[in-house]
C-alpha cells in the first residue's frame, strides 16, 4: 500500500489521514494534495525571502494548517524537517507581533505534534531562543508599565511550544540550563518559583540511555533531595512533582525509585488535604499549592512494576487508607481531586500497558523487559482500585468519573471488573425506588460494555449476560423520568451497536462444533425479536403519553420543549440503530408493526408525530426498497383522496389526516436516493399539489418533502452502518453472527456503501427545480419589477419554496460567479484560494440557479427595503437565503461541528485504549469518513473576495443598520461569519460602516447609528472590526468611535446606547494587543525557506526569488515598517485632535484617553504632545483620568529612561576567597563580602566608590553564575543633573511641569484626596511613577516635593500618610544611581520623616508605611540601605506611642528585613538578641507580631541538601534559652492558668507568670511558622510538646481563654507536619512519655494527636515496622486508661487505624480483647444508705469495658462492608448487653452506628451471617416494641 503510493505521489508520506483513502473519490486525492503542498512551499518560500511576513507568509501558514487538517503530516521527512526548522525562526524573530508569533506556534506545535515521527537525529533545535522568547513575554518588564499588551493564552501556547520542542534539544542542553538557572536557587526569593519552573518546562528527559551522563543524572540528586528537604509546600514544589513525572513516565526501569517511595506516597497523600481526626485547623497555603492530579497519576503509573513491586504495595496502602472517603455519605472540597485520581489513574495504566505492548517501536527508549508490567501486576493494580471505584459509582460528583475508571479497568480485567458491577446492576434494574442507583450502574455498565460484549478467554461467560441486561433495561423507557429514559436509550443503543440481533438459534440443530457458550449465546438469540417486538411497545407508550393534546394547556408553546426534543432524539437513534443491527426476518416483523402503528392513528405533526414519523424514517432507511413500498403507495393515496375535495386548498387549518400523511411522506423519504426514483410521478404530483396550500404549516411540510427529496438525490453519503460489511443476510450455515459479538471494524476492509448521485438522479433534480424553482422565481422577480402584486403571505410561501430548494440542491449549484476585487491588499506573492474536489462535478451547461436565486433575491430585497420594510418575515427568509447563497455546499456548520463532537464522545465512551490502532466499532469508522468528506466541503479558508460578494455584504449592512433590531441582529450575524470566510474584505467594508458614525453625516437615524456599532462590536466568537490588529483598520475605526460622540444620532439619554459604548470600550481593552512596527525577517530564516523551494518532490512551481526581487523585498520591509510608524504617530494625532475639541462629551474624552493608553510600547517612544497631554492630565477634574494619567507617565518614565551601562564580571574577581569546588550553598566565605557588616559600610565617598554593590538578592546563595552584570563605574553612566537645554524635547515637558510649584501644589492635592474610604491601599502605579521622576531627574525636584511630604508626614490622616508613603518608596528605589553626596543628604532629609511617620501611625496606615518599607527594600543591596535598617533597628519596642506603635514599627521593620532574606544575619541577631527579654509583653497585638517576626528572623535556617549551616539566628539555639525560662511550668502539675493584667501591677512578677507570658509569644510564634517555614525544626518542638499537651484543652469551645486556643491550634498544625524516618522514634518517645502523664486531658490529646500525625505521616510509618508497633502498643495500652473518655478516644483512635489499614486485625488482638471482656466483675457490695457512692471505677471494670471497646473499635472500623470476623465480634459484643454501665451504653452506640452504617446494603451484607446470628442481630437491632 505504502509502496503504490509513495510512486504516485513521489516520497514517502509521514503520516497522512487513512479516512481520506475511503473516500468514494480517493483516487483523486494524490494528485490534488501533490498540488497544494507544492504551491505551499513555492509561495511560503518565496514569500519569506522576500521578506513579506504580512499578508505572504501568515497567508501561507494558515494554508499549510488547513492542509494538514485535511490531509494529516502528508509530506516527505525532508519537508517535514525543513517546515519545522522554517517556522522555529520565524517564531523566534525578537521582534515579532505578538499575535502573529502565537499563529505561528500554534502551526509549529501542531507540525512536532507526533514526536515519533522524527527522531534526534532527523531534527536538533535550540534551547536558548526558546528560553529567551518565554523571559520576554511571561517575566516582561515593561508589562506592568502598560507598554505591552500580550493576550491571555500567550502562556499556555509558549508552555505547549517549549513541550513539543523538547525532545529535539541537544545532547549539552541540560548542562547549559543547569549553568543558566542553577544560580536563581535562592529558596527565600522568588527566583526560586521562576528557576524551578524553568526546570520543569525546558530538561529533557527523553535523552536515549547511553546520554544519561548528560541529561538527568546531572540533577537528578540534587533536586530530589531538594524536595525531600522541604516540607510545607513551597509554590515550587509543585514544578519539581511535575518534572519527577515527567522524568519517571520518559525513563521507566532507568531510576531506581524504591528509596523514595514512601516519601512520595507520603506527600502524595498529604496534598490530597484530607480532613482526619476531630479538630481540625488546614493550613491555608496546603489548599493552593497542592500537587496536580495529572502529573501525580502519570508519577504512581510509572513506578509501578519493576522487580521490587514496592510501588503496588505503597499504592494498595494509599487505596485502603481512602477508600471510605468515597462512600457516597462523605462529602467535601477533597472530593472531586479524589474522584479525579479514580478516573485518570487506570487511564494512565492502560497508556502505559499499550506502550509496552501494542505500540510500534519509535526511536524514543524502549522500557526494559525487567521492568515492563507483569500479568500479576496487572491483577494487584486492579484488585487494589476496585474497592474506591465501586464506592465511586454512587457518587455525589456523579457516575461519569468511575465509568471511565470501569471502562479502562474492564480492558485489563474483564473477569474481576465486570461481576462487581453486574451484582449492582441487576438489583438497581429491580428496584423502583431509587432511580439514581439506576442511572449510575448503567452509565456504569455502558463503559464495560464493549469488554463485556467481546467475551474472550478472560471473560467467557460475559455474552450471556447481555439478553438478561437488554430485557430488564426495558421498563427504563420510561414517560414520567427523563434522566432514566435518556440513559436507557443510551444503555440499549450501545449493547446493539455492538451485537448483532440474528436469531441464531437453528444453529443448534445444524452446527456440531459450537463451545458451551456458544450454544447459550445461540439459544438466548432466540429472544432478539421478542426484546425489538417489546421496546416498540415501550416506545409506541412513551409516544402515546407525550401527544400535545396531553403535555399543554391550551395556551403553551407548540413547539417541542428541549426535554422532548433530547427524547425524540434518543428515541429515533436508539431505534434506528436496533433496526440496522436486525437481521432481514425480524426487520420484516418490525416494519409491519409500525407501519400498522403509524397508519392505523392519526397524530399532531409537533410533538408525537415528530417521534413517529421518525422511527418510519429510521425503517425506510435500514431497507428503503421495502419499505418504500409500503409507505409512499399509502400515504399518496390518502393525500389523494382528501385533496380531491378543492376547497381544502384554501383553508387556513388543515385536515389532520393530511397533515400527518405529508409528515409521514417527508420523513420517509430521507432515504438512498436511487430508491426513490421508481416513485417519481407519484411524489412530483404531491409536490404539485401541496407546494400551493395556504396554509402555512401545510406548504412547509410540503417544502420539507422537497428538500428531502432533492438532499437524497445529490448528496454523497454512506447507506448503510450495520456493524458487520454487508449486513447479516447470509444463510447460518455458513456465517455465524454470535462471532461478531462486539467485533471492531476493520479499517482496511470497511467496504462502505456510499451513495454517489447517478446521472438519473442528477437530471431528476434539475427537473425538480425546473418545474418548482423556475415558476417561483420569475413571480418574485415580476412582484420586485412591479409588474404583478403578491400579498405578504404569498410572498412568504414563495421564499420558503426557494430556501428548500436551495437547501435541497445546494451541492449541485456552483459557487456565486464575479470578478475579484484587486488590489485590497499588495501582496509579492500569489495569494489564491485553493478549490477542493468534493465529488461534483458541476454542470456548466445547465442554468446556474445559485446566480439566479442570487440576483432575484437581490432585486426583491431592495423592493422590500423601499415599499414594505415591515414585512420582517420575509427579510428574514431572505437574509438566511443569502447566508446560504455565500456557503452552503451541502452543510451546514454547525451541524458539522456537533456531529463532530457526538463522534468523540461515543468514540470515548467505547474505545479500546489498551491495543488502540484504531479499533472502533465500524457504524463510528464510517461516520468519521463521513465527517472527512464533510469537512472538505467547509473547508473554506482563504476564499478569494469577488464583486458579487462585495455587493451582498453591502446588502448585509444595509440589513444590518435597517429599522428593525431583530432584522439587524440575524443580518449581523451572517455578516460576521461573511467577514470571516474571505480574505482581506474587512477593509473594504469598514469605511462604508463608519460612514455611520461620522457627525457630518447628517441623515443617520438612531437605528443606523446602533446597527454600526454592533457591527463593529462583532459577535463573541467572530472578527471584531473595532480591534483588527492591523495599523490601517485601527487608524480608521478608533478616531471614529471617538468622533461619533458628536454625531446627531447620539444620545447619553438612550441607556442602550451608553451600553454599547461601553461594551466596545471594553471588548477594545479586553482585546487589544500591541501591534508590531517592525516587521523584518533576519537572513537565518531566508537561507531555510531557499533550501525549502529546492527539496524533495513535489518541486515547487514558483521560481527561485531574484536579486533584484530580493533586494525590492527588503525596500519594501523597511517602507512597511517606517510606514508604521508613522500610522502610530498619525493615529495618536487624530485621538489628540479629538481630544481637543472643546464639545467633546465626557464619555468620548475618556474612552478616547482609554485608546491613547493603549498606544503605549516600548520599542517607540510616544510623540511629545502626547507627553504633554499625559503629564496636564495628572491633574484632570475627572478620577478616571487622573489615573489612566498615572499609569501612563510611569510609562513613558521608562521609554525616556537613559540606559545605564553595564559590564559582566567574574565573581571570582570581587571576593578574595577562592571558590568552592561542588555545590555549596548558603553562607559561605566567597558570598560573606555580600553580607551586611556594620563594621564596614560605605560611610564615606571612597568606601562608596569601592563598594561593589549586588542589588539582586539571590546572587550567590546557591552558586555564581559565569558572568554577573554589574553596573559601570560612575563616570561611564550617562550624567546626572542635566541643565534644561541638555535634555529632550520630552523630558523638558516633564521636567517643566514637575518643577512648577502651582503643579506639584495641585498634583499632590489630588493624590492626597481619599478615593474608597477604607478600600485604598498603596498604589504600585504611582509609587512606579515617583520612582520613574527620581530615577530619571535625580534630585532635581525635591525641593519642590520636601515641603508637601514634611507637611503630610505629620497629618495623620490615612490618605495623607499613604501619599508620602508612596512618594517615600519612589525615592528610595529611584535613588539607585544617585551620587554619594546626593544620597547622604537623601537620608539626612528622609530619617526625621520616617521617625515622624512612625510616631504617627495608625490603624488605617500600618499597612501602607510596611509595603512603603517592603517595596523601598526589594531588590537593593542591603549595605546601600544602612541608614534606613540602623534607623529602624534604633529600638522598636519602646512603649512610647502604647503597644500598638510598638506592633506597627516592627511590622513595618520585619517588611524591611524579609526583603533582605539571607543577606542581613547581623541585623537578625541583633533584633532576636533585643527582642528576647520582650517576648514576656503582656499586649496581644504585639505578641502576635512579634512571633510573626520570629518566623521570618528563624525563615533563614533550613535545613536543605548542600547548605551550608546559616550564620543567621538558629532556632536550636534559641529553643534551649526558651525552654530554660519555661522551666517553672513544666515542674509542677498544678494547671497553668493564664496571666490577666492588673492595672496596678509593680515590681517583679514571679518567674511562674513570667514564663506564662513568654509562652504566650513562643505560641504565637510556632502558629505563625506552621505554614511559612520551609522546614519545621522537628526536634525543637517536641521539648515543647509536654507542655502544649498540658495546656490545650479537650472540647471544642471557643470559650476558652487565647493561651488554651492558642495551645490546641498549635498542636493541630503540629501534628500535620511531615516527619522523616529518623525522627519518628523521637516523636513517639515524647508522646509515650506524655501517656503516663497524671492528666488525663494531656492523654487524652496524645490520642487526637496521634490520629493525625500517622494519617499525614502514614507510608513514612508503615515502612517502619518497629513505629507501627510501639503506636499500636501506645493505643492499646490507653484503651485500658481510668478515664473513660480517654478509654472512648482510644477506641475511635485504633478504628480509625484499622480503618486506613494502618494496623491490621489479627488474631493475637482479637484473643487479646475478647480475654479482656472477660474479666470478672465484682458482685455489688450491699451498699447502706447514705453512704458516699463508691465512684472510682475498678480495675476490672475499666479491663472488661476495654475489651469491649476494642471490639467495638474493630466493628466501627469497616463501615461499608462485613469482613469474615465480624459476625463472631458481633455476637461477642451482644453478650455484654446487660452488663453495667457504661459498658451498656458502648454495646448500644457500636450496634447503632452498625445498623446505621450497613442498612444501605443489608441485602448483600445478610449473606455474611448464620441464621441463628441474624436472629440474634434482629432481637439486638430493632428496638423492643413497647406494647407487647
Amino acid at each position: 500500500m505504502k509502496k503504490a503510493q509513495s510512486d504516485t505521489l513521489g516520497f514517502v508520506p509521514q503520516k497522512d489521514i487513512v479516512y481520506n483513502k475511503l473516500l468514494p473519490y480517493a483516487d483523486r486525492l494524490d494528485e490534488e494534495s501533490n498540488d497544494i503542498l507544492s504551491k505551499i512551499k513555492g509561495n511560503l518560500g518565496r514569500a519569506v525571502q522576500l521578506r513579506e511576513i504580512w499578508p505572504g507568509v501568515l497567508f501561507w501558514t494558515r494554508k499549510l494548517s488547513t492542509y494538514m487538517r485535511l490531509y494529516g503530516r502528508k509530506f516527505s521527512k525532508e519537508d517535514h524537517v525543513l517546515f519545522i526548522k522554517l517556522l522555529y525562526e520565524l517564531v523566534t524573530i525578537p521582534k515579532l507581533e505578538i499575535s502573529m508569533m502565537q499563529g505561528l506556534s500554534r502551526l509549529l506545535i501542531n507540525l512536532l505534534k507526533k514526536r515519533e515521527l522524527l527522531s534526534r537525529e532527523d531534527l536538533e533545535l535550540p534551547w536558548r531562543p526558546l528560553y529567551e522568547l518565554h523571559d520576554r513575554i511571561l517575566f516582561s518588564k515593561t508589562e506592568h508599565l502598560g507598554l505591552n499588551w500580550f493576550p491571555n493564552s500567550v502562556e499556555s501556547v509558549l508552555k505547549t511550544l517549549v513541550k513539543s520542542c523538547r525532545p529535539y534539544f541537544s545532547d549539552s542542553a541540560t548542562q547549559e540550563m543547569l549553568d543558566e538557572w542553577r544560580p536563581l536557587f535562592c529558596p527565600f526569593d522568588v527566583t526560586m518559583q521562576r528557576a524551578i519552573s524553568y526546570f520543569d518546562l525546558f530538561l529533557p528527559t527523553t535523552l536515549p540511555p547511553e546520554l544519561h551522563q548528560k541529561g538527568f543524572k546531572l540533577w537528578f540528586d540534587e533536586l530530589i533531595n531538594l524536595w525531600m528537604s522541604v516540607q510545607n509546600l513551597p509554590s515550587w514544589e509543585v514544578h519539581l512533582v511535575n518534572l519527577f513525572a515527567r522524568l519517571a513516565n520518559d525513563n521507566i526501569g532507568y531510576i531506581d525509585w524504591d528509596p523514595y517511595i514512601p516519601k512520595i506516597f507520603t506527600r502524595i497523600l498529604r496534598s490530597l488535604n484530607l480532613p482526619v481526626g476531630t479538630s481540625q485547623m488546614m493550613v491555608p497555603r496546603y489548599v493552593t499549592n497542592a500537587y496536580d492530579i495529572s502529573h501525580v497519576v502519570l508519577w504512581v503509573s510509572s513506578l509501578l512494576g519493576g522487580p521490587s513491586k514496592q510501588a503496588q504495595a505503597q499504592l494498595s496502602g494509599l487505596f485502603n487508607s481512602i477508600t471510605s472517603f468515597f462512600h457516597p455519605s462523605n462529602h467535601g472540597r477533597w472530593l472531586m481531586k479524589l474522584m479525579k485520581l479514580l478516573q485518570r489513574l487506570p487511564a494512565s495504566v492502560v497508556r502505559r500497558l499499550h506502550r509496552e505492548r501494542y505500540r510500534k517501536p519509535t526511536w524514543l527508549t524502549p522500557i526494559p523487559d525487567s521492568h515492563k508490567l507483569t500479568e500479576d501486576d496487572i491483577t494487584d493494580f486492579v484488585e487494589s482500585m476496585m474497592q474506591p471505584v465501586l464506592l465511586g459509582m454512587f457518587s455525589k460528583t456523579g457516575s461519569l468519573d468511575a465509568a471511565q475508571a470501569l471502562q479502562n479497568l474492564a480492558l485489563m480485567r474483564p473477569e474481576l471488573v465486570i461481576p462487581p458491577v453486574l451484582e449492582r446492576t441487576y438489583p438497581a434494574l429491580e428496584t423502583l425506588t431509587e432511580p439514581h442507583q439506576l442511572t449510575a450502574t448503567l452509565s456504569c455498565m455502558i463503559g464495560v460494555a464493549r469488554s463485556l460484549v467481546s467475551g474472550g478467554q478472560r471473560f467467557p461467560e460475559g455474552p450471556a449476560h447481555m439478553l438478561p441486561l437488554l430485557m430488564r433495561a426495558l421498563p427504563g423507557v420510561d414517560p414520567n423520568d427523563f434522566s432514566k429514559c435518556m440513559i436507557t436509550f443510551q444503555f440499549i443503543a450501545t449493547f446493539v451497536t455492538l451485537v448483532p440481533l440474528v436469531d441464531c438459534s437453528s444453529a443448534l440443530h445444524e452446527r456440531s462444533d459450537l463451545t458451551e457458550v456458544e450454544r447459550e449465546m445461540c439459544s438466548a438469540s432466540a429472544e432478539f425479536e421478542d426484546f425489538v417486538l417489546q421496546f416498540m411497545d415501550r416506545c409506541f407508550a412513551l409516544i402515546d403519553s407525550s401527544t400535545l393534546e396531553q403535555t399543554r394547556e391550551e395556551t403553551e408553546t407548540e413547539k417541542m420543549t428541549h426535554l422532548e426534543s433530547l427524547v425524540e432524539l434518543g428515541l429515533s437513534s436508539t431505534f434506528s440503530t436496533i433496526l440496522t443491527q436486525c437481521s432481514l426476518d425480524i426487520f420484516k416483523v418490525a416494519l409491519e408493526k409500525v407501519f400498522n402503528f403509524a397508519t392505523t392513528n392519526i397524530f399532531e405533526t409537533r410533538v408525537s408525530g415528530r417521534m413517529v414519523a421518525d422511527m418510519c424514517r429510521a425503517a425506510s432507511k435500514c431497507h428503503p426498497a421495502e419499505s418504500l413500498k409500503m409507505f409512499v403507495p399509502h400515504c399518496c393515496n390518502q393525500i389523494n383522496q382528501i385533496a380531491a375535495n378543492e376547497e381544502v386548498f384554501n383553508e387556513e387549518e388543515l385536515d389532520k389526516e393530511l397533515m400527518w400523511n405529508l409528515q409521514l411522506l417527508s420523513e420517509v423519504t430521507r432515504v438512498d436516493g436511487h430508491k426513490i426514483l421508481p416513485y417519481r410521478s407519484d411524489l412530483v404530483q404531491i409536490l404539485q399539489l401541496t407546494l400551493r396550500l395556504k396554509c402555512k404549516q401545510g406548504y412547509t411540510l410540503a417544502c420539507n418533502l422537497l428538500h428531502h427529496i432533492l438532499r437524497s438525490s445529490v448528496l454523497i453519503y454512506p447507506t448503510e452502518y450495520c456493524s458487520v460489511p454487508g449486513g447479516f443476510h447470509q444463510p447460518i450455515n455458513d456465517y455465524m453472527p454470535i462471532k461478531d459479538w462486539g467485533r471492531p471494524g476493520d479499517l482496511w476492509n470497511l467496504d462502505i456503501r456510499w451513495h454517489v448521485p447517478s446521472v438519473e438522479e442528477t437530471s431528476f433534480a434539475f427537473y425538480l427545480l425546473d418545474l418548482i424553482l423556475q415558476p417561483e422565481l420569475q413571480r418574485l422577480q415580476r412582484f420586485a419589477q412591479g409588474e404583478q402584486d403578491m400579498n405578504r403571505d404569498d410572498v412568504l410561501q414563495s421564499l420558503t419554496i426557494i430556501q428548500h430548494c436551495l437547501l435541497g440542491a445546494g451541492g449541485l449549484m456552483p459557487p456565486l460567479k464575479g470578478e475579484p476585487i484587486p488590489e485590497l491588499v499588495h501582496s509579492m506573492v500569489n495569494l489564491d484560494e485553493t478549490t477542493l474536489y468534493t465529488g461534483v462535478a458541476y454542470d456548466e451547461s445547465r442554468e446556474n440557479y445559485r446566480d439566479a436565486i442570487c440576483s432575484v433575491m437581490r432585486q426583491l430585497l431592495h423592493y422590500i427595503l423601499e415599499h414594505s420594510e415591515d414585512d420582517t418575515k420575509s427579510l428574514f427568509s431572505i437574509i438566511k437565503i443569502i447566508s446560504d447563497l455565500m456557503h452552503f455546499k451541502g452543510s451546514h456548520k454547525h451541524e458539522f461541528d456537533s456531529r463532530w463532537k457526538s463522534f468523540n464522545l461515543v468514540k470515548k465512551s467505547m474505545e479500546n485504549r489498551l491495543h488502540g490502532r484504531k479499533q472502533h466499532i465500524r457504524a463510528l469508522l464510517i461516520d468519521r469518513v463521513m465527517l472527512q468528506h464533510e469537512l472538505r466541503k467547509l473547508t473554506v479558508e482563504g476564499c478569494q473576495y469577488r464583486s458579487i460578494h462585495q455587493e451582498l455584504m453591502r446588502d448585509l449592512l444595509r440589513l444590518s443598520t435597517s429599522t428593525y433590531s431583530q432584522v439587524r441582529s440575524r443580518a449581523q450575524n451572517v455578516l460576521f461569519t461573511a467577514l470571516g470566510t474571505y480574505n482581506f474584505c474587512c477593509r473594504d467594508l469598514i469605511p462604508h460602516i463608519l460612514q455611520f458614525l461620522n457627525p457630518d453625516n447628517g441623515s443617520v437615524t438612531q437605528q443606523q447609528f446602533k446597527g454600526a456599532l454592533y457591527c463593529l462590536l462583532g459577535n463573541h466568537s467572530g472578527v471584531c472590526l473595532a480591534n483588527l490588529h492591523d495599523w490601517d483598520c485601527i487608524a480608521l475605526t478608533w478616531p471614529a468611535v471617538v468622533r461619533s460622540g458628536l454625531s446627531s444620532a447620539m444620545s447619553l439619554e438612550k441607556p442602550s446606547i451608553v451600553r454599547l459604548f461601553d461594551d466596545l470600550a471594553d471588548k477594545i481593552h479586553r482585546q487589544y494587543e500591541t501591534i508590531g512596527i517592525d516587521f523584518s525577517i533576519p537572513g537565518d530564516c531566508c537561507d531555510v525557506a531557499k533550501r525549502l523551494m529546492v527539496t524533495g518532490n513535489p518541486f515547487p512551481k514558483e521560481p527561485v526569488v531574484s536579486e533584484e526581487e530580493a533586494s525590492e523585498g527588503l525596500k519594501r520591509q523597511d517602507l512597511k515598517s517606517s510606514e508604521s510608524v508613522e500610522k502610530y504617530k498619525q493615529l495618536i494625532g487624530d485621538l489628540l485632535g479629538c481630544l481637543s475639541n472643546r464639545n467633546m462629551p465626557w464619555k468620548y474624552e475618556q474612552i478616547s484617553i482609554g485608546f491613547l493608553s493603549l498606544l503605549l510600547r516600548d520599542d517607540q517612544q510616544l510623540p511629545p504632545p502626547a507627553v504633554s497631554f499625559f503629564v496636564k492630565s495628572l491633574n484632570h477634574d475627572s478620577l478616571y483620568v487622573r489615573k489612566v494619567a498615572i499609569s501612563a507617565v510611569a510609562g513613558i518614565m521608562k521609554q525616556i529612561k537613559r540606559p545605564h551601562k553595564k559590564v559582566p564580571v567574574s565573581p571570582s574577581e570581587l571576593c578574595e576567597e577562592k571558590m568552592p569546588s561542588g555545590i555549596i550553598a548558603g553562607d559561605r566565605p566567597d558570598n560573606q563580602w555580600l553580607q551586611y557588616n556594620s563594621s564596614n559600610l560605605p560611610r564615606t565617598q571612597q568606601d562608596w566608590d569601592r563598594c561593589v554593590f549586588v542589588e539582586k538578592t539571590h546572587w550567590g546563595y546557591y552558586c555564581w553564575p559565569r558572568k554577573l552584570m554589574m553596573y559601570a563605574p560612575l563616570e561611564e553612566q550617562p550624567k546626572q543633573n542635566l541643565t534644561r537645554d541638555e535634555m529632550t524635547e520630552r523630558e523638558q515637558i516633564i521636567f517643566d511641569h514637575f518643577s512648577d510649584p502651582v503643579f506639584i501644589n495641585q498634583f499632590i492635592e489630588f493624590l492626597s484626596l481619599e478615593d474608597r474610604k477604607g478600600k485604598d491601599k498603596f498604589s504600585p502605579r504611582r509609587f512606579c511613577l515617583f520612582k520613574g521622576l527620581f530615577r530619571n531627574f535625580s534630585d532635581a525636584f525635591l525641593p519642590v516635593l520636601q515641603p508637601h511630604m514634611e507637611r503630610l508626614v505629620s497629618d495623620s490622616h490615612e490618605s495623607k500618610q499613604r501619599c508620602v508613603a508612596e512618594i517615600i518608596s519612589g525615592l528610595i528605589r529611584g535613588c539607585k544611581h544617585w551620587s554619594y553626596t546626593k544620597v547622604e543628604s537623601l537620608w539626612e532629609l528622609l530619617c526625621p520623616l520616617l521617625r515622624t511617620a512612625l510616631s504617627n501611625i495608625t490603624v488605617e496606615t500600618y499597612a501602607d508605611w510596611g509595603t512603603c518599607i517592603a517595596t523601598a527594600c526589594e531588590s537593593r543591596d542591603p549595605r546601600k540601605l544602612h541608614r534606613l535598617f540602623e534607623m529602624l533597628m534604633e529600638s522598636p519596642v519602646n512603649g512610647e506611642g502604647g503597644s500598638f506603635v510598638d506592633a506597627c514599627r516592627l511590622y513595618v521593620l520585619q517588611g524591611g528585613l524579609a526583603q533582605q532574606e539571607w543577606r542581613v544575619p547581623e541585623l537578625l541577631h541583633r533584633l532576636l538578641q533585643y527582642l528576647e527579654p520582650k517576648l514576656t509583653q503582656v499586649y496581644k497585638n504585639v505578641r502576635e507580631r512579634i512571633g510573626s517576626v520570629l518566623t521570618y528572623i528563624f525563615m533563614i535556617d533550613v535545613n536543605l541538601p548542600n547548605t551550608q549551616p546559616t550564620t543567621s539566628p538558629r532556632i536550636s539555639d534559641f529553643t534551649e534559652r526558651i525552654l530554660l525560662q519555661l522551666k517553672p511550668l513544666t515542674v509542677g502539675d498544678e494547671e497553668i492558668q493564664n496571666h490577666v493584667v492588673e492595672e496596678n501591677e509593680v515590681g517583679e512578677q514571679d518567674e511562674r507568670t513570667q514564663a506564662i507570658k513568654l509562652l504566650k509569644t513562643v505560641l504565637k510564634w510556632l502558629i505563625a511558622s506552621a505554614g511559612r517555614s520551609f522546614s519545621t525544626a522537628v526536634p525543637e518542638q517536641i521539648r515543647l510538646l509536654p507542655l502544649l499537651f498540658k495546656i490545650a484543652p479537650v472540647e471544642n469551645d471557643d470559650s476558652y481563654d487565647e493561651l488554651k486556643r492558642d495551645a490546641k491550634t498549635c498542636l493541630s498544625l503540629m501534628s500535620q507536619g511531615l516527619l522523616y524516618p529518623e525522627q519518628i522514634p523521637m516523636v513517639l518517645r515524647a508522646l509515650q512519655e506524655i501517656a503516663g502523664s497524671s492528666s488525663w486531658h494531656a492523654r487524652y490529646t496524645v490520642l487526637t494527636y496521634l490520629q493525625i500525625m500517622v494519617f499525614y505521616n502514614l507510608f513514612t510509618f508503615m515502612s517502619d515496622q518497629k513505629a507501627v508497633n510501639d503506636v499500636r502498643a501506645l493505643v492499646i495500652s490507653l484503651l485500658e486508661d481510668e478515664q473513660l473518655e480517654v478509654r472512648e478516644m482510644a477506641a475511635t483512635t485504633l478504628s480509625g487505624f484499622l480503618q486506613c489499614n494502618f494496623l491490621s486485625m489479627d488474631a493475637p488482638m482479637q484473643a487479646h480483647f475478647e480475654a479482656l471482656c472477660k474479666t470478672c466483675l465484682p458482685k455489688k457490695r450491699k451498699r447502706e444508705l447514705g453512704s458516699i457512692v463508691d465512684t472510682i471505677p475498678s480495675a476490672d471494670l475499666v479491663r472488661r469495658h476495654a475489651g469491649v471497646l476494642g471490639l467495638s473499635a474493630c466493628i466501627l472500623s469497616s463501615p461499608y462492608d462485613v469482613p469474615t470476623w465480624m459476625p463472631q465480634l458481633l455476637m461477642d459484643l451482644s453478650a455484654h448487653l446487660n452488663d453495667t454501665q457504661p459498658i451498656e451504653m458502648t454495646v448500644k452506640k457500636t450496634l447503632s452506628n452498625f445498623r446505621r452504617t450497613h442498612h444501605d446494603n443489608w441485602q448483600q451484607h445478610k449473606q455474611q451471617f448464620t441464621d441463628d446470628q441474624l436472629l440474634v442481630l434482629t432481637d439486638l437491632l430493632v428496638s423492643p416494641c413497647y406494647y407487647a
